[in-house]
């Protein structure tokens, strides 16, 4: 198995399965003397973990609960990085491998096109395919928010839960999360049930998921990224746009059904000189224009399929009832690591 490793200049790569003993990166081209800030990676590990609690309740996600307790193996020294490559691990301690015994393959999962190319796969909780393997991500990009708040110190990446089953937020809504969020520093979307920012819909939504965890039902949902404060003239112009790469990071996550920037879909029912109009709100076109950052917030949307472990398969395992929820810390590692990489790629464009 090949294709392990994402971006150009601050390289990842991650390894371990979800049942295995343990789940982790090395991360390759980290500049040295970037300030080791191991609450970043703590805090970041703890928004994407299984069996989070919010208020003394579980936020409506997978009972699995793993500490995501991480170990810095190298490339870190007395405070700050050494240039070297860094490596983390954290260790699996609460897998239950014998739920997945004479497991049929699942509709939707990747368990019979894993075991077809491979020819032998680890089943135990979909093993490499699981989502338990994004902790591997949300480990670097929490190395990159560490470089990024030394090389591009207002840059703030938040991510919110836009739709979750047949519960959407109004426009409304948005704007009263971005208000909240020009406020803090941190992401007030983790105030509420499922990252959705809606003090209308909460009891709903968190019924809703409570009550499919119960009945081994799943919904899909959408997840909103907004990254303020991104430098300009990141993104190269043909083979790695800007979005391009953003949109190549989000659609590598599992589960994802598709990618949206500004307007997106929207956009293909519009009128040129309208859609164009100079005097028009600008976030139509999602903060990237030719591939290349303007400097202005970026904004794109993912789309989630429903979990494929639904009926007596989820009521007698550990399952998300909507991934959405911890997708959004991932996305927003992600789009991180993708910032990361391009700035440190915008350093060689021209002399």
């Amino acid at each position: 198995m090949t294709a392990n490793t994402f971006g150009q200049f601050f390289r990842v790569t991650s390894f371990g399965e979800s049942h295995g003993a343990g789940i982790g990166c090395v991360i390759d081209g980290c500049p040295a003397g970037v300030l080791w800030n191991e609450e970043i990676l703590l805090k970041e590990l703890s928004r994407r973990r299984p069996g989070q609690k919010q208020e003394g309740r579980e936020i409506v996600v997978t009972s699995r609960n793993e500490m995501d307790a991480p170990e810095i193996l190298s490339g870190v020294f007395e405070g700050k990085t050494l240039g070297a490559p860094i490596a983390i691990i954290t260790r699996n301690q609460d897998a239950r491998s014998d739920d997945y015994k004479n497991l049929a393959p699942r509709a939707g999962h990747a368990d019979d096109v894993w075991k077809n190319k491979f020819g032998h796969s680890d089943p135990r909780g979909g093993g490499r395919s699981s989502g338990r393997e994004t902790v591997s991500r949300v480990m670097a990009g929490a190395v990159a928010k560490m470089f990024l708040a030394q090389a591009a110190p207002e840059l703030k990446v938040s991510g919110f839960t836009l739709q979750a089953g047949p519960h959407a937020l109004t426009q409304d809504e948005i704007t009263s999360f971005n208000t909240q969020l020009s406020k803090t520093k941190h992401n007030p979307s983790d105030d509420f049930v499922a990252r959705f920012p809606s003090t209308v819909k909460q009891t709903e939504l968190e019924k809703l998921l409570i009550e499919a965890k119960q009945n081994g039902k799943s919904y899909g949902g959408t997840a909103e990224i907004w990254i303020d404060g991104c430098p300009k003239n990141l993104g190269q112009p043909v083979f790695h746009k800007l979005k391009s790469d953003l949109a190549a990071a989000a659609m590598s996550i599992g589960a994802t059904s598709g990618f949206e920037l500004g307007a997106g879909q929207s956009a293909t029912g519009e009128e040129g000189s309208q859609f164009h109009d100079p005097q028009a709100d600008s976030s139509r076109y999602g903060g990237i224009r030719g591939g290349i950052s303007t400097g202005e917030r970026i904004i794109f949307r993912v789309h989630f399929k429903p979990t494929s472990s639904v009926m007596d398969v989820a009521k007698r395992g550990r399952h998300d009832p909507c991934i959405v929820p911890r997708a959004v810390p991932v996305l927003e590692a992600m789009a991180n690591l993708v910032i990361a990489d391009h700035l440190l790629w915008s350093r060689i464009d021209r002399v």
